[in-house]
Formats: structure tokens, sequence, C-alpha cells
């Protein structure tokens, strides 16, 4: 199949299924309800990032149009997010003096997922663990509260991120405080707390709270900050700008961009799976990402990954199929042509209100409330990341997180596959042994040494197989590795099981492997572990193996005699 193939269009895989005028309903109240809830989350986002409203607005438009014309997962609703705008809030503090750079690393980023999905590593993405992920997404929502905090009380946002925040605020003094700010953002936040479900039916919350929010600050004879004029009509495109200097600024932040979205996307498709009862293309989905976050770049707009709960409204409205999402886009692009005088005005208190929600939403708070029912190495996980998400940055938070889950895992996976280890010298001790077997072993009772290897065997338990094996090889003429019913060997395993042979071989024990099945035999073949052990002493059977370690058993001990 080509890569053509593979990633053509899926609105066009959804009209080659079926597609009539019911569904077409479906898809536009969807789309437009979707954009309804992501019109003020895109310029409150956008505003975070340091690259203004519109930016956001413009980001939610390239990606949500983009990603769901050639993405893999129908419903899924595509567009600015609170840890990609984490993200790029420090990419636009780092170029603030050549904002053409920033864009160019959000270009990279999505060229970078697109990578991902022509090489298919979409499915691995969701293989991160669920601790990695609920510290990560954790920090992420206590990052945005802290960024906004300032905001929220009237006044402008810190520098350096969380500690910046942190040190600002302690240093504030009553008279610093915007009250009057402050109390609009509290009034918004507490109606997007308490906002009536029925009423959300016909208008979403944050949307309701920016409208409400701002006709009350025009109400205020003193004033509050407000996002002040922004450009009107369809944004420039950004040239980007690259050389050989710039790329070592480029590379790591771009990459950051590319997983964070690939993860943040993909968790995404998986709760879409869930609800739509559909299977989403992985690989196909990283692609429209990465066209989508391009196009953003292209248009000096900020990157996007799917949104959960812009996805969520969508489903619930009825939008299955890309057309959606599309529709989603060109809607806020309708917004977008007319809304600068009108975002002009909006106060930023009432959009810290939506983003204080947006992080506290973001916190896992389902893990987090059983987390004393937790293993502990798993809590210790979630929490290391969770302070590297808050303290240091995110590719860090992700990378150390994901290999200490990994040392959990592995130091689990050696207890239970070690459990397959099966080793013994008395024929009464190996239930898999049949009568004639144990017959056969019983007249050199001692002098045979059975190893019996059962299911899967990797890096995890390598290390204990060698020691194992050593102890119970001791004082014995013939080992024979049985390995009729082994499953997968990774190379760890199959040099484990080479030191083993070449370990009874140096005191030697006379070797003898039986029943190795085609997939053990690709791994040890691959390591040339079979080579040790002569063609006369590899059997196709565990029974031969046994009777040609009694034969041989025989012979010593006539010849000793």
């Amino acid at each position: 199949m080509s890569l053509i193939q593979r990633f053509t269009p899926g609105v066009v895989d959804a009209l080659r299924a079926g597609y009539g005028a019911r569904q077409l309903k479906d898809d536009l109240f969807g789309g437009i309800t979707a954009a309804v809830v992501a019109l003020p989350l895109a310029l409150a986002l956008g505003v975070a990032s340091g690259a203004g409203p519109m930016a956001g607005l413009y980001g939610a438009i390239a990606t949500g149009f983009f990603a769901a014309l050639f993405g893999g997962t129908p419903s899924q609703i595509t567009g600015p997010t609170g840890p990609m705008t984490v993200v790029m809030a420090a990419v636009v503090a780092t170029h603030a003096t050549n904002l053409a750079e920033a864009f160019t690393i959000v270009m990279l980023g999505g060229a970078f997922q697109v990578l991902f999905g022509a090489l298919q590593v979409g499915r691995y993405v969701t293989y991160t663990p669920a601790s990695v992920i609920s510290g990560f997404m954790s920090g992420v929502g206590i990052i945005i509260i802290a960024i906004e905090v300032l905001p929220f009380l009237g006044l402008p946002a810190a520098d350096n991120g969380v500690l910046g925040a942190i040190g600002a605020v302690r240093n504030l003094a009553p008279t610093d405080i915007g009250w009057t700010a402050c109390a609009l953002a509290s009034a918004s936040l507490l109606m997007l707390l308490y906002w009536p479900r029925r009423l959300a039916a016909v208008l979403p919350s944050p949307l309701g709270v920016l409208v409400l929010g701002t006709l009350a600050s025009l109400l205020v004879p003193a004033g509050v900050p407000v996002i002040g004029a922004v450009p009107s009509g369809l944004p420039s495109l950004v040239v980007p700008t690259l050389s050989v200097d710039l790329l070592t600024q480029t590379v790591q932040p771009a990459f950051i961009l590319a997983l964070l979205g690939s993860i943040d996307s993909l968790l995404t498709s998986l709760v879409a799976d869930s609800i739509t009862k559909t299977h989403h293309d992985s690989d196909k989905e990283l692609v429209g990402q990465g066209i989508g976050n391009l196009v953003a770049g292209l248009f000096g707009a900020i990157p996007g990954a799917g949104a959960t709960m812009r996805t969520l409204v969508n489903i619930r409205a009825g939008g299955r199929t890309p057309v959606s999402g599309m529709v989603h886009a060109v809607g806020l692009l309708v917004l977008a042509l007319g809304l600068g005088e009108v975002v002009s005005r909006v106060p930023t208190a009432v959009l810290a209100a939506i983003l204080v929600k947006v992080g506290w939403d973001i916190i896992d708070w389902r893990y987090l409330k059983r987390i004393r029912r937790l293993p502990r190495e798993k809590v210790v996980v979630m929490l290391v990341t969770f302070g590297l998400t808050v303290f240091v940055d995110l590719i860090t938070a992700v990378g150390v997180g994901i290999i200490l889950a990994g040392f959990v895992n592995s130091r689990w996976l050696a207890e239970e596959q070690i459990k397959g280890l099966k080793q013994s010298a008395n024929e009464e001790e190996l239930d898999a042994l049949t009568p004639e077997e144990k017959v056969l072993l019983g007249q050199v009772r001692g002098r045979v040494l059975l190893t019996m290897l059962h299911g899967s065997f990797s890096y995890a338990s390598a290390r204990d197989l060698a020691r194992h094996d050593s102890q119970a090889a001791a004082e014995r003429d013939v080992v024979i590795y049985d390995f009729s019913h082994a499953g997968y060997l990774d190379p760890s395993a199959a040099l484990a099981i080479d030191d083993m042979i070449e370990l009874s071989q140096k005191h030697d024990r006379r070797v003898l492997v039986s029943a190795v099945p085609p997939q053990a035999r690709r791994a040890l073949d691959g390591m040339g572990v079979l080579e040790r052990v002569p063609a006369a002493q590899r059997f196709a059977t565990r029974h031969e193996a046994i009777e040609a370690a009694v034969a041989y058993c025989r012979e010593k001990a006539a010849s000793q005699a």
C-alpha cells in the first residue's frame, strides 16, 4: 500500500462508507456546537501562549480543518490545548524578538508528526503508562493555574513560568491588586462552576461567561485590563527561518510539540473510540495532526492537538465524521473575520477565569482520588513526573517518567516471567513431564537437569535466568534446555540463554536443546545461540532429548567403571 493510499483524507473514507442528509445534519450541528465551545478557549489559550488571541483562533481554524480532513479519528475536534499552549508559551518567550522563529518551530513540530505517522509509530505512543500521563497532565493543569493567577488579580502575567508567578505573587502588596478585575474574574469563575446544565445545552458556559464578563466590564467606571487592539482579516503567511545555527535551537522544542501533540491527540482518539464504538487509525491521525500544525505555523498561529472536551461536545451533538471537524473550523473562520473589534474589548481577567477552570479540569482528579490504593512505586512515578513538569520542563518530565515507569514495570515483568522457568533434576518436581519421561529420568536421577521455559522472556528476567541456571546446573552431567512451551524471547533473554549454555559447556556438562518453536528460534538464531550446540544435540521433542541424555549418562558411567 502506497503512502498516498495509506493517508487518503478521512472525509473521502466517510463518503465511501455512505453519507446521507441525516448525517450531514448531525455533522453540521456537531461542528457548529463545537465551534461555539472552541471560540473562548482558543482566544484564551492564544493570550496565554503570548502570541495573541487571534493566533489562538487561527490555530483552532488551521488545525481543526486539516486534522479533520487528513486525520484518522472521524469525530475528533482539534485545536489549541492546555499542554500545547504551555510549551508554545515557552517557545514564544524564547523567540520573542523574532516570532517567525517561533512559528518555524510549530511547522517543524508538524513535520515531525507527519514523520511519526509515515513511520507508523502512532500505535506506540498510546503505550505511555497511566502514571506518567497522570503526573504530566496534573502538572500542566497546575502550570496553567499558576501563570493565570496574576491576570486573575488584574495584573500583567509574570515571566519565567511557574517560578516567576510564585515570586511575583510573594512580592505582591494589597494595593497592587486590581480589585475590580479580581472581582470580575471571581464572578466569572463562579459562573463557570455553577452554570446551569439546561442552559449549557444551548449556550456553553465558557462562551456565556465570555459574553457576560465582557458586558459587565463595560459597565465598570474604572475599567479593567482588556486584550486591546488585535489585527483583523486573514493572517499573513510566515516564511520559515531555518539555518544551521538556528537548527539546534528549534529541533528540541519542535520535537516536544510533536511528541506532546501526538500523545494528547491519540489519548483523545481513544476517548472518542470508547464513546462512538469505532476504531481510529493512529498513524493517519498523526499525519493529519502534523499537516494541521504545519499550516498553523505558516499562518502564524499556535499549534493544536485533539481536544477532549470539544470532541465530546461534537459527539454528543451528533458529529460522527470528519465533516463535523471541518464545519467547526469554517464556523470559527467566519467568526474570526469579523471579531477583531469585539475581541479587543474582552477583559483579561475573564480569560484568566476560563483558563483557571481549564487548568482545574486538566488535573487528573480520578487518579489522585485513588492514590492511596495505588502501588507505592506507581505513585512515585506520578509524583516525579508531576514535579518535573511543573518545575523543570515537559520533555524531561515525560522522558524521566517513562524511564522510571519502565524500571517499575521491569521489576514486575521479571517476577512474572521467572515463574515460567521450571528447573529440576528430580522428575517428580516437574508436572509437565509424561509418565514415560519420568521413568527415563528416574533411571539417572540427579545427573540430568531439565530446564523448561514456559511463556515469554525479556530483558527484565534475563539476569534472573542466568542466576537461577548457574545455581541449579552444578554437579550435573547433562543439561537439557526445553523450549516446548516458550513464547517470545527478546535479544537480552537470548543472550542470557547463550551465557547459560556457555557456562554449562565450560564445566563439561553436555548441553541438549529440544523443541524450539519458530518464534523463539528467530531470537536464538539472530544472536547465534543455537550455533553453540552441535546439530546432533538438538532434538525436535523433549522425549527424544531425555532419551539421549539418559543414554549419555549410561555411557559415561560405563566408561568410568
